[in-house]
């Protein structure tokens, strides 16, 4: 519990600071800060407002004493931040705060405690990836920070309060399971609001199975694997009809917490559910809240660990995972408490090919030698192709519960015909020049150079933490230290002169890249300030994108929030954000990252489309069959620097 760091006494101190400047700046602004007992620094001249606002004035006279007056009022708030910034440095308050979920004066109050304690943290990450994103938009605007940052912080609260709950935070009692009957639902039906609805569920899963749940995106995958968790009737105020038995428990009368000691759960985007600080802590983390003695925790964490080959991140900050790595993670902690049911979804998004075999390998060890019943919602269906013991369908209202004979397969991905390789200039397009990249001690990006030539689709490569989306950020967030040339025009000179980007990155995270709350909205602000010839618009290009033939065609989606589209539509509508301004070479991190089938042909089209728009693509990807199908070319990376000579194209 007791530790050194002082990064979070940096942190509070920088907040603090800020803190007392923005008071400052506040009575400047608001009144002046004048106290008329010195002489005038600064006299600027009152202005007062008009109408409602009648009784404010703004600016006036600037004194010495004033804004020393000024810093002073806010030194109280200010030392409060110090004070929990050193006490975070020397204590782990997240951690104190998870023991007293089992005992002590703060359990009815404890849930809450971590959740503020973790949302603030989140709320300046949030800052920080909506400040990324405002670059690689080319938003100037102050005020776009506020809906991504206040719907990120949000999720993150949202996310995290459901994590704690499945992990038994704060439970007051403890339901015994029943192995011999993991999964039972009799005539139960699964609503929720005016739309989506499952009916005349009849299922019965054995211990020693492993399922997958498959089905089109929006299908209602996560939602039935809720439905076994609790969190849909519990936590997302979902309907229940009929009964859903879990290990003997009712579900529709018992919450998660009551049964997180048998139930594990492994969510969609894990990040946003870590309740703790280090990877040990965090797989430990529903063991400790059970209140097990610290070294009984400690050995169970490092079996775990062992069993995932993930030993070497047993001491390294939540924050320095990769995706892949957090995956990982995620399921370990979902595995520490040896559960009789174990709910996963789609756990191979974020994985390499490694990785992918390994957790395929340890689910099916669980299932069929631990003798657990797995649970799994997953697109890339051909990785438990010799594993699954059923499938679990869900088409339209219906689950069709089918075995591995009856069940077909369709991962493999049909591709347009490519431009052939034989027709592309040999001038390159951009030029990467001994690029490289450090984040804190690590080097994520070591003296990377290769060129791109007009019409190319590059596929990026490499294992979980190889530096793919560190060399895609480094190229279109140029440092003054970096050599990035793209259509003869050095990438940071145009940044600094205000021009429009030669560069635009997709991120993993596209989501970070939508600033409006409709659609139509996020295309207007693309639009803005672009005086480009024959521009038909954003909101025709995201139509394009989508397969319509005219805009009119996708009215009904423009006049929506932007969350509220599919993936595969979100994806297209950043893509067709991040083309408006026409750049030379388009970057896209994880193109397929959660697509079933048919939004994964429809990004793969999007892709095509943009090559035709940007001149080049470059798109990181784990999905052998979408880059085998799309590439034109192939770069691999591994431990940071690129992995092979590249090839010259002629």
């Amino acid at each position: 519990m007791f530790r050194r760091r002082l990064a979070p006494l940096r942190a509070a101190v920088v907040l603090a600071v800020g803190f007392v400047l923005l008071r400052v700046v506040y009575r400047v602004v608001f009144g002046g800060a004048d106290v008329g007992l010195d002489p005038v620094l600064l006299d600027l001249p009152r202005l007062r407002l008009d109408g409602p606002f009648s009784h404010m004035t703004l600016f006036g006279p600037i004194t010495l004493l004033g804004l020393g007056n000024a810093a002073l009022s806010a030194l109280p708030v200010a030392a409060v931040i110090v004070f929990f910034g050193l006490l975070n440095a020397v204590i782990n308050v997240q951690s104190l705060f998870a023991r007293g979920a089992g005992r002590g004066p703060l359990r009815a109050i404890s849930r809450s405690l971590v959740i503020a304690w973790a949302t603030f943290p989140a709320l300046l990450e949030s800052v920080r990836r909506v400040r990324v994103a405002r670059a690689l938009r080319g938003e100037r605007s102050i005020a776009s920070l506020l809906v991504p940052v206040f719907e990120q912080t949000i999720e993150r609260a949202l996310a995290l309060a459901a994590s704690m709950e499945t992990r038994g935070f704060a439970a007051t009692r403890a339901v015994p399971g029943v192995c011999e009957a993991p999964v039972v639902l009799t005539g139960a039906g699964l609503s929720f609001g005016a739309g989506w609805h499952l009916d005349d569920l009849n299922v019965t899963l054995e211990p020693g199975t492993l399922t997958v749940i498959v089905g089109a995106t929006g299908s209602g995958k996560t939602s039935l694997l809720h439905s076994l968790s609790g969190l849909f009737q519990h936590f997302y105020d979902g309907v229940q009809t009929g009964r859903i038995d879990i290990a003997g428990a009712d579900r529709a009368s018992t919450p998660p917490r009551d049964t997180a000691g048998f139930v594990g759960l492994v969510a969609q985007n894990v990040r946003l559910g870590f309740a703790a600080e280090t990877v040990h802590d965090e797989i430990g983390f529903t063991l400790a809240v059970r209140g097990v003695a610290p070294p009984i925790v400690h050995a169970r964490v490092l079996e775990v660990a062992a069993r995932l080959k993930i030993e070497h991140l047993i001491s390294r900050p939540i924050e320095q995972l990769s995706a892949g790595e957090a995956s990982l993670v995620a399921i370990a902690a979902a595995l520490v408490n040896h559960p009789i049911l174990l709910l996963v979804d789609e756990p191979l998004a974020d994985l390499d090919q490694s990785a992918r075999a390994r957790v395929c390998t340890v689910l099916g060890q669980l299932a069929h030698e631990a003798g657990v019943c797995v649970v799994l919602a997953e697109h890339n269906t051909h990785e438990f192709a010799g594993t699954a013991d059923s499938w679990l369908q869900i088409r339209g209202s219906r689950l069709h519960q089918l075995s591995p004979a009856e069940f077909q397969f369709a991962d493999v991905l049909e591709i347009p015909a490519l431009k052939p390789i034989a027709t592309l200039p040999a001038v390159p397009l951009a030029s990467i020049r001994r690029l490289s990249v450090r984040h804190a001690a690590d080097l994520a990006v070591d003296d990377v150079s290769f060129e791109v030539r007009a019409g190319e689709l590059i596929a990026l490569r490499g294992s979980n933490g190889a530096g793919k989306s560190s060399l895609l950020r480094a190229i279109a967030l140029p440092t003054a230290a970096d050599t990035v040339i793209v259509a003869g025009h050095d990438v940071q000179t145009l940044k600094r002169r205000g021009r429009r980007r030669a560069v635009a990155l997709v991120p993993e995270n596209f989501d970070d890249l939508l600033f409006a709350i409709t659609v139509a909205e996020e295309c207007r602000r693309a639009d803005r300030g672009l005086q480009l010839p024959k521009f038909a618009g954003t909101a025709t290009l995201f139509a394009q994108l989508l397969g319509f033939d005219a805009t009119t065609d996708a009215a009904h989606l423009l006049e929506r929030h932007p969350r509220d589209l599919s993936a595969g539509e979100r994806l297209c509508l950043v893509i067709a954000i991040q083309l408006a301004a026409r750049p030379a070479l388009l970057l896209v991190d994880e193109p397929t990252r959660g697509l079933d089938q048919a939004a994964r042909a429809l990004v793969s089209a999007a892709l095509l489309t943009a090559a035709g728009h940007s001149a080049a693509v470059i798109f990181a990807t784990h999905d052998n069959n979408f880059a085998r199908g799309l590439a034109t070319r192939t770069l691999r990376m591994a431990a940071a620097r690129l992995s092979a000579p590249i090839e010259v194209l002629t």
